[in-house]
């Protein structure tokens, strides 16, 4: 530690440039400023809103021009991912400082001055801490430089500026400016790193970043990362590009994709490949339709980015009303359909940029513009992830049909009006048929088992029923196992954590996908029937087609499937992207009934649970508190005292964590593992007891009142065996009851004689 005598602002602010030592200078090509060589920190006492106020940035000071602003949100995630995510951020200014001299864009090797990045951190008692070493290894945050309190004032978040050199891959190795390395060149880059003391969610870091830092930099894009997202490397230029074509392009989507690692190892996992497919559909056949129309229905926080103007007044205005309602401070009775619908807050964002008043924003996603994201790979994961954007899309689809008036208050040409009434009138159509999904899936199931004659077996045979004679069993079963696993989803999202119940949910998404390949053997099935009772005498193509519509079941499956799997795959082909339908396909359709019978069941049975899965923490902070005296020029002084930076000790740190990375064996585990509280221990107590009685009863209902057993365990002339066993069942009960009274009675009388005598 260092003692040093740092003089408050004249609004009493705690400034302090902190040098980042020789070690440091000596790796790196440049030295010549304080922005390479100094670690500005920042002890921020105002709140976001107000930032702009009090405080100025190293840029504004500079006197550059913002082109792009890059904020990067993150919560808890490990060092990996923080440094995944930096180094790509640094690969897209490397290119953009590599455009030189080509055509449309002043880009050039010093292109890095027009670029900021912004990594907000949400929390300090949540922040990994070895993320933090990351950060140190790059001169962006040193420990022990913190303040709590500055003459009696609360410190809100700690804001430090450097322009780091140094570029930290996956493996954790550094790389730095003065590198000779061409293909992968580290060009500076300017870093704010703002860490929040409390924890108050995701919302409340883009507040810190458009309300308080964006008002300083006035940035003319903004990009938004999640730590975690990787973009690639041309994808800034791209989005900035978007920008530029059409000044009435107020925001844009890029294409994400989920990480798949070396030789596509992860496609191994089922839940990875059906996202993957699910994913990759969106950017082929969603985006691209929605971009053409004017209104992408969602922007994703994790990969987007905005033109800041456009942001400015209602948009983000109406952005920010979910901080209050999720941290109810909102006044008033609680609205449920606002509070869900601001779980998906960038589908209200984007909303309000299209239909801002007085002018004719559009948004475009930009296919060029892609990166690779981490997605669940464990069921419950995934549970809880759509738990939030299922209610927050649907609530903020109702939101945006049913203002969908709004669009004549803008200045959009009329042609422009007309596609966006249309899309209105897709997003309610598309809304119905997501509200009706349970009873479509179940329907699509039953009619399958029709068509394949399995509910009638005893007339089937070999040639119309696949399981004969068997079918009509496989019938019985098949429909039983689906509807208990569909009351057992129910009974156990009312109130229960995906991780508490999750082999329950594992067994119950086991069961749809079975279900759901049963349909998929009855519809081929049925065209096989269909394609072999066509006539001898139909020869050519002509007179084929010509049949088709006389057999209707034929005819509708041939065109639905045709319609549907032929346009994955021509239009995947079409993008250049035609792995996905042969890789992924078959895990997404054997998933699809749960994708509604266990994601969409579990969201609506928590529509009362506004979280976002993390909750705030009011940690006491560790770090010193500040008083200043006045000196002899009347200046407000502190004495205090601060970290002696030792850059070798940080590379040694960043070395020490990179081998513990290479043997899973030792990695530590920094991340408190989840404990199951006594209170999650009693609502899953209580759904296994109610899941217990509940499906109990449903199995012998459904078994004793089915017309297909009841005539095979009748015998004819005789009563229902099971009545006679429920008549004789009640009669014992009566006879064992009428026993013990009758004992009592006996005892009781001899009692009241014996009383009488004494």
């Amino acid at each position: 530690m260092v003692f040093k005598n740092v003089v408050l602002t004249e609004s009493g602010e705690f400034i302090v440039d902190i040098p980042v030592g020789p070690d440091y200078n000596q790796c790196v090509e440049f030295t010549d400023d304080s922005e390479f060589t100094h670690l500005r920190y920042t002890a921020v006492t105002s709140q976001a809103d107000d930032f702009a106020e009090f405080y100025s940035l190293r840029q504004i000071q500079k006197q550059r021009r913002t082109k792009i602003a890059v904020v990067c949100t993150m919560y808890n995630e490990d060092d990996q991912l923080l440094s995944k995510t930096l180094a790509a951020v640094q690969g897209n200014i490397a290119h953009l400082c590599s455009r030189r001299g080509r055509e449309g864009w002043d880009w050039d090797a010093n292109s890095w001055k027009d670029v900021v990045v912004v990594i907000v951190a949400d929390g300090v008692g949540a922040c990994n801490p070895l993320s933090l070493d990351v950060l140190s290894a790059m001169g962006c945050y040193l420990d022990g430089a913190p303040r709590r309190e500055i003459n009696g004032r609360n410190v809100n978040a700690h804001l430090f500026e450097f322009t780091t050199q140094v570029r930290i891959d996956e493996r954790l190795e550094p790389s730095f400016t003065d590198s000779n390395d061409k293909r992968n060149k580290v060009v500076p880059m300017q870093t704010v790193f703002l860490l929040k003391e409390k924890n108050a969610k995701k919302i409340n870091s883009h507040r810190w970043f458009f309300n308080g830092l964006c008002k300083v930099l006035d940035p003319e894009v903004c990009v938004l990362l999640d730590v975690g997202t990787k973009p690639a490397k041309k994808s800034f230029y791209h989005f900035y590009r978007a920008f530029e074509r059409n000044a009435n392009v107020a925001g844009t989507s890029g294409e994400i994709n989920p990480e798949l690692g070396p030789c596509w190892k992860n496609l191994v996992n089922p839940l990875v490949a059906v996202q993957n497919f699910e994913y990759k559909m969106s950017n082929i056949l969603d985006k691209p339709l929605e971009s053409m129309l004017g209104y992408i229905s969602v922007l994703p926080g994790a990969f987007s980015a905005y033109r800041y103007k456009a942001l400015l007044g209602a948009p983000l205005d109406k952005y920010f009303k979910g901080e209050a309602l999720h941290s109810h401070q909102s006044e008033g009775k609680p609205n449920v359909l606002e509070s869900n619908m601001y779980l998906a807050e960038d589908r209200i964002l984007a909303f309000e940029l299209v239909m801002k008043k007085e002018n004719r924003y559009v948004l475009k996603h930009v296919k060029s513009a892609t990166a690779e994201t981490d997605v669940p790979s464990e069921l419950y994961d995934l549970v809880k992830q759509r738990r939030r954007w299922l209610n927050g899309s649907i609530f903020a689809s109702v939101y945006s049909v049913a203002n969908f008036w709004r669009l004549f208050g803008t200045r959009h040409s009329i042609f422009r009006k007309f596609l966006l009434l249309l899309e209105s009138l897709y997003n309610f159509i598309t809304l119905l048929y997501t509200w009706f999904n349970i009873a479509s899936i179940y329907i699509c199931f039953h009619v399958s088992l029709l068509l394949a004659a399995c509910h009638n077996a005893a007339i089937s045979n070999s040639q119309n029923d696949p399981f004969n004679p068997a079918g009509g069993y496989v019938s019985l079963g098949l429909r039983g196992l689906y509807a208990c696993a569909f009351v057992t989803t129910v009974v156990g999202s009312l109130g229960n954590k995906p991780e508490t119940i999750k082999s329950l949910f594992f067994a119950c998404v086991l069961v749809f996908s079975l279900c759901m390949a049963m349909i998929l053997v009855l519809v081929v099935w049925t065209i096989m029937g269909s394609v072999r009772d066509i006539p001898s005498n139909i020869k050519t193509l002509t007179e084929f087609i010509y049949y088709i519509p006389e057999n209707p079941n034929f005819m509708n499956l041939c065109i639905s499937m045709l319609c549907t799997y032929g346009v994955y795959i021509v239009s995947s082909i079409l993008y250049l992207d035609p792995w996905h339908p042969f890789t992924c396909l078959i895990q997404y359709l054997l998933m699809s009934p749960s994708y509604t019978n266990v994601l969409m069941v579990y969201a609506f049975c928590n529509i009362h649970d506004i979280s976002w899965g993390t909750k705030g923490q009011d940690s006491v902070s560790t770090a010193p508190a500040v008083q200043s005296s006045k000196n002899e020029k009347g200046e407000d002084v502190v004495a205090t005292e601060l970290p002696d930076p030792n850059y070798g000790a940080e590379l040694e740190r960043l070395m020490e964590i990179s081998v513990v990375r290479q043997n899973p064996q030792a990695v530590e585990q920094y991340v408190k593992q989840h404990k199951m509280s006594s209170e999650d221990h009693f609502k899953s107590y209580r759904s296994y007891v109610l899941l217990a009685w509940f499906l109990s009863n449903y199995i012998l209902t459904y078994i004793l009142t089915n017309d297909y057993i009841v005539k095979r365990i009748v015998i004819q002339g005789l009563p229902n065996p099971f009545i006679v066993f429920l008549l004789w069942t009640i009669a014992g009960f009566a006879g064992v009851r009428f026993i013990g009274t009758f004992l009592f009675w006996i005892q009781w009388v001899w009692e009241s004689l014996t009383d009488r005598i004494l």
